[in-house]
């Protein structure tokens, strides 16, 4: 379900004092009926040992396409990532946050940090640097996760980018994560 961006700014994340110059472009929520306080750790396991359901489908091939565009316009070069066109964002890290233990691999975004209900990575091109932020959320039946997508177009371009994917994002990409992700969850907590 697709949120305000207030759902996301009005949250004392960690990493609104990491990307104050970021863009909020997306929040959107994922039910997990029966979450508790603790479970949130759990949740990003199986979210990264699911990764490859997220492959498949009308989701999938618009990721394959979008990374075989990438490679033959040189969006993905490797000079127009995170530590050459843009510092990555462990560079502002505070020391506590640096000190997390985080995924070694999480390709292709590069985990930044993970706490007991946040976790954030980035990714960069020559379209935009963006952020995945998750949140484990208390609500009124326990707690729901919270999925944030902060961007920083690289130029006109980007900006258009991020325009021209939009409608991709919220009719194919997000429900299908959306159905996957919950699907995790139940699986998880059955």
């Amino acid at each position: 379900m697709r949120l305000p961006e207030s759902a996301h700014t009005g949250q004392p994340w960690r990493i609104h004092e990491i990307a104050p110059d970021f863009d909020v472009e997306d929040v959107w929520k994922f039910r997990t009926p029966g979450g508790g306080p603790d479970d949130f750790p759990a949740l990003l396991a199986a979210l990264r040992a699911e990764r490859a359901a997220e492959s498949t489908g009308v989701s999938g091939l618009l990721f394959k396409i979008r990374w075989k565009l990438g490679a033959l316009l040189g969006w993905d070069r490797d000079d127009a990532g995170t530590g050459t066109r843009v510092p990555s964002l462990r560079e502002r890290l505070p020391a506590d946050l640096r000190d997390t233990d985080i995924p070694a691999e999480d390709d292709p975004l590069s985990a930044l940090y993970v706490l007991g209900n946040e976790y954030a990575a980035e990714i960069a091109n020559s379209t935009m640097h963006g952020i995945m932020h998750l949140g484990w959320v208390p609500d009124t039946t326990g707690y729901h996760l919270h999925m944030a997508v902060l961007v920083k177009p690289n130029g006109r371009f980007g900006r258009l980018y991020m325009a021209l994917i939009k409608p991709f994002r919220y009719t194919i990409v997000y429900p299908a994560m959306t159905r996957s992700w919950e699907r995790t969850w139940n699986d998880l907590t059955t």
